[in-house]
């Protein structure tokens, strides 16, 4: 597939037409309360609905509650074995990388001001975080999980937002297109995927070409869960870098909201961290994994930190050596990975589970073999950007 400023421009005018329904008529009809109230009990797939639940809602709900007919189960499970093999690597470049990048685009930067979602930060990462380990469970799509579900609250929240902005003409559409568009649906997947790759990479994690495709595949599953248009969304690595390399370049830019949510982010970053000593390797490892250009226009400082951080390669190789070397070292490596996952994310969830909700306004406070051995390494796409 080939991406042109014609087809991202066609994109930046839809939204999802099954979530936007729903959500709008829940709104007309003013069901939105009593669907939260209910939803707060549907927390597994698999469960039986509860009772008063809205009929728009009834059928939103039977109509997402599985994965796309086209999913590849061998390969969502090299991507499960895959996250476990890298669990504490992809937190680093989801927290560090991902987030930040977010911010590097303007208007959406804009958007996440609008809607307060960042006022307090640890809130959207524990819903992230809370989301991905849902996604890397064993039983993630059979019944008894918690993340088909989530899935399908988090894109009612993006239906209303779409809903709440445009209706209270608090949104440019002529200048930023439709809220949480297409584009930017496609832009984030790439962000949680292909950029978390490349983040891997620079931290010098080896990984094999089919563990890194393992891992972008499930992503797309998630993005197709998430209203993303299958029709429209990259279905390769190499066809994801050609989009993502446009979408920066479209939309990468300074904003002072951006600056601003990278500064919260920052100091969430730094309260996690005990002590004040190692507070400014959040700054340098965010430097170095979005670059300098980035970075300076998030205004994240420079500190002594941004020398010695490009050690971490290092000893991530080392770390690895022993892993490779040691079934033991390996079960330990994956064990304190897992261990330092859950606990950064009980950090942010203070032991709660979070609730993914439809906001009735915008508040103005706001036995599959693993991932292939490393002997053929995964190299990045090519830029297609210059």
């Amino acid at each position: 597939m080939t991406y042109t400023e014609a087809s991202m421009d066609a994109l930046r005018q839809s939204g999802d037409e099954l979530a936007d329904a729903t959500v709008a008529t829940l709104f007309e009809r003013g069901e939105v309360a009593k669907f939260n109230a209910l939803m707060r009990y549907v927390s597994t797939a698999g469960a039986p609905l509860p009772e008063g639940l809205p009929d728009v809602a009834r059928e939103y709900l039977d109509a997402t509650r599985v994965p796309p007919a086209w999913v590849d189960w061998a390969e969502m499970e090299k991507a499960r074995l895959f996250f476990i093999d890298n669990n504490v690597h992809i937190s680093t470049a989801l927290s560090f990388a991902s987030m930040p990048a977010c911010y590097v685009v303007p208007h959406v930067a804009k958007l996440l001001s609008t809607t307060h979602g960042l006022k307090y930060p640890s809130k959207r990462m524990a819903e992230t975080g809370q989301f991905t380990v849902y996604l890397m469970q064993p039983d993630a799509f059979e019944a008894g999980s918690r993340f088909i579900p989530a899935a399908q609250k988090v894109r009612l929240l993006h239906a209303s937002i779409r809903h709440h902005l445009t209706r209270e003409n608090r949104w440019d559409v002529e200048a930023h297109g439709t809220p949480i568009c297409q584009e930017d649906l496609i832009g984030g997947q790439m962000f949680f995927s292909l950029l978390v790759l490349d983040s891997l990479h620079r931290l010098g994690i080896h990984m094999s070409t089919e563990g890194a495709e393992a891992y972008y595949y499930v992503w797309r599953v998630v993005g197709a869960m998430l209203g993303v248009d299958q029709n429209s969304a990259p279905k390769t690595l190499d066809e994801a870098r050609q989009y993502l390399d446009l979408y920066l370049v479209r939309h990468m830019g300074p904003s002072k909201e951006g600056a601003h949510l990278t500064r919260q982010l920052i100091d969430l970053y730094e309260e996690l961290v005990p002590g004040t000593f190692f507070d400014p390797i959040v700054s340098a490892l965010i430097r170095h994994l979005i670059g300098d250009t980035c970075a300076t226009w998030l205004d994240v400082p420079r500190t002594p930190w941004d020398t010695v951080v490009k050690a971490v390669p290092h000893l991530l190789g080392v770390l690895e050596t022993i892993e490779d070397r040691s079934p033991l070292g390996a079960w330990a490596l994956d064990r304190i990975g897992h261990l330092t996952t859950i606990f950064e994310l009980s950090s942010l969830t203070r032991g709660r589970v979070m609730h993914y909700a439809i906001p009735d306004t915008l508040k103005k406070d706001y036995g599959i073999s693993d991932a292939g051995p490393r002997i053929h390494p995964w190299t990045p796409p090519a830029a297609t950007v210059s």
